[in-house]
């Protein structure tokens, strides 16, 4: 009997050539390779990396050719390649590897990561004859020789060795922060190598864009960028991939490019939130920089005016070399920093009623506008967005929707964020009284209030809706929201950091950590003889500030953290939908005993939705995700519900 089902069996049909695709499908359970023959006519152009058109099920889907193989048996007859794209190679093997390790550890689908990887095709850029341009390397000193361990860096990019760093810049020393990032990079383009450089949003790619303008010339360099359009983005991709520039510079998307030769990768500022991919499976550049980093040996510089947390571990286990400047040389060219509280009773200082700040802060910034231009950095834009009652302090709502409400202006009324519902004749909620408190004040209220403070003095606003990027080295008075500052000529010779305790109150995990990373991204846009006031109650974040010493605050939270089990001491996981309980039920018994769950929370619908916290050790990391993973895909296969995973997000809590 087994004889007889032995003949009778069937051979594979033999196919002299078959592509292996990955097609372009976010579906939990379509993430693999699918197999096509390679039709005759297009075994000349098929390759690895290539852009192709596949049927599958009624229709054609675009993809990307992973693999060839040869005289290759397969036990059923395959359909053929429908189309050849394009014959440029986009996607290579490496890209490959990493994007499949960012998958399985954020527990994603393959797809979702490529198609940030490799932007959209625009064929006319194809055709064109791309030049290849070497950039003239400026000589002098390099910065990065002053800092503990600078040398010893340098010499190993300098020499091809992999060195993995983590710097703290410190402003006044030669230029901005794109001279340190060049700095770093100099010993490797002078052996002709190659970096890539990743920020977090478009304005710092504009500020670093016109510093290598400048410096070695708009041609010396890729930029990679949504914002720019499909034919400038693919036409620096292509310049990038091709080995035509030794300088790729870009945004999060920029982290899984192909860069031929390359050494060095650089994070900057890798606490901004802008790190995070916003679609799945909401990657950080700086994951992906670490795992490339470790996978193909290259190095590694991870720089920022704070210190993110997860930098911090990283130097504490000893990953990462520590660069930072020796305290004589921190003092030299740092500004000084006042911290000051808010005890002054108001009513008995009109000035400081009119400013909306301490005495000490209206004396340096009177002061400095003697000098130059002064920086008032506030919590929050418009006018007056929060209001309270005066009475009881209940912050009013809308009686329509219970939305908050706020002044947008001047002449105007008490309106409903929200619903836009106006009240002339508000009443509080909760005690009847019509008198009002402002319980915020905005940027543009400030801006107001300043220029009456100061009426000789010109008073420049920037906000997120209506920023400004430079300004000159004339007095003025700079009222602006978190990362949309002004960069100064010479400087900003005084810094407010107004509404601190505000700023802080935010109930978050890492509020502390961003606040205190805003205040040095302000701070660090002073001269080194100017000042820095910080208002509000004393904080281990404003100690940190005073002492120009953002190592010792992640140090601390990092301490913390471990002793409560908290990222980034440990691994996290969100599972949200309304599949998420069945999820969680599935999780095998081994997987389970690695990880502790919190949860279910229950999410308004409709439809009703949970929610699930998972916390897990790094070491159990790979296993845990790829369950995760796996139990997606075969809810997916089954026609469940979707449940959403979110590995290692910004905010757990």
């Amino acid at each position: 009997m087994q004889q007889d089902a032995l003949i009778a069996a069937p051979e594979p049909t033999r196919i002299k050539r078959v592509a292996r695709v990955l097609i372009d499908s976010s579906v939990p359970h379509l993430d693999r390779l699918f197999d096509y023959e390679v039709p005759a006519s297009m075994a000349e152009h098929a390759h690895p990396g290539i852009r192709v058109k596949v049927p599958f099920g009624p229709q054609q889907l675009a993809g990307f050719i992973i693999e060839i193989l040869d005289d290759h048996p397969s036990p059923m007859k395959l359909r053929p390649l429908a189309k050849i794209v394009s014959d440029q190679v986009a996607l290579y093997p490496e890209v490959i590897e990493a994007a499949s390790e960012v998958a399985t550890r954020y527990a994603g689908t393959l797809w979702d990561v490529v198609r940030l990887a490799v932007p959209a095709r625009a064929a006319k850029v194809e055709k064109e004859e791309l030049a290849t341009t070497a950039p003239t390397l400026p000589q002098g000193p390099n910065q990065i020789e002053r800092y503990e361990h600078g040398p010893e860096a340098l010499e190993a990019w300098g020499t091809g060795a992999t060195l993995r760093a983590v710097a703290t810049w410190v402003p006044n020393m030669q230029g901005f922060w794109p001279g340190f990032l060049m700095d770093a990079a100099r010993p490797v383009l002078e052996r002709g190598r190659r970096v890539l450089i990743i920020v977090p949003d478009a304005r710092d790619l504009k500020i670093l864009g016109d510093y290598l303008d400048a410096e070695y010339g708009a041609e010396a360099y890729a930029r990679l960028q949504a914002d720019d359009g499909p034919t400038p983005r693919y036409r620096n991709f292509l310049r990038a991939i091709g080995g035509h520039v030794q300088i790729v510079i870009g945004t999060r998307s920029a982290a899984l490019c192909h860069v031929p030769d390359l050494e060095l990768m650089i994070i900057w500022q890798d606490g901004d939130q802008s790190h995070r991919e916003l679609r799945a499976p909401y990657q950080h550049s700086r994951e992906v920089a670490l795992l490339r980093s470790a996978q193909a040996e290259v190095s590694l510089l991870i720089a920022s005016p704070a210190r993110s947390v997860e930098a911090q571990r990283l130097v504490a286990t000893g990953w990462a070399t520590e660069l930072k400047l020796p305290r004589d040389l921190l003092r030299e060219h740092t500004p000084r920093v006042v911290a000051t509280t808010n005890d002054f009773e108001l009513e008995r200082d009109p000035l400081l009623a009119r400013a909306r700040i301490p005495s000490v802060a209206w004396r340096e910034a009177s002061k400095a506008l003697e000098r130059g231009p002064v920086l008032v950095q506030v919590a929050r834009t418009g006018f007056v967005p929060a209001v309270a009652c005066q009475d009881c302090r209940t912050l009013a709502r809308c009686t329509q929707c219970q939305g908050p409400l706020h002044i947008a202006g001047k002449q105007s009324h008490l309106a409903c964020r929200w619903c836009g519902e106006q009240f002339h004749d508000y009443r509080c909620q909760n005690c009847g009284s019509p008198r009002i408190r402002a319980a915020s004040i905005g940027a543009e209220r400030t801006a107001e209030e300043l220029g009456l403070a100061f009426p000789k003095v010109s008073v420049i606003s920037s906000t997120g809706a209506k920023p400004v990027g430079k300004i000159s080295a004339k007095p003025a008075l700079v009222v602006a929201t978190p990362g949309v500052e002004p960069i100064a000529e010479a400087g900003y010779s005084a810094v407010l950091l107004l509404d601190a305790d505000r700023m802080l109150a935010h109930d978050s995990l890492r509020n502390a950590e961003e606040v205190l990373s805003r205040w040095f991204g302000a701070a660090c846009l002073a001269r080194s003889d100017g000042v820095v006031v910080l208002t509000g109650n004393p904080s281990p974040a404003g100690a940190s500030l005073v002492r120009y010493d953002p190592a010792s605050f992640a140090e601390r939270e990092l301490a913390e953290r471990r002793e409560v089990g908290l990222p980034p001491a440990v691994r996290s996981a969100v599972i949200t939908g309304q599949g998420a309980q069945r999820l969680i039920a599935a999780l095998d018994v081994p997987t389970r005993a690695r990880v502790q769950i919190h949860g279910p929370t229950v999410i308004d619908g409709p439809p009703i939705e949970h929610k699930y916290v998972l916390f897990f050790s790094y070491a159990d990391g790979p296993e845990v995700t790829s369950a995760l993973r796996h139990l997606r895909s075969t809810m997916s296969a089954s026609k469940d519900p979707l449940v959403n995973i979110a590995v290692d997000p910004d905010n757990v809590l």
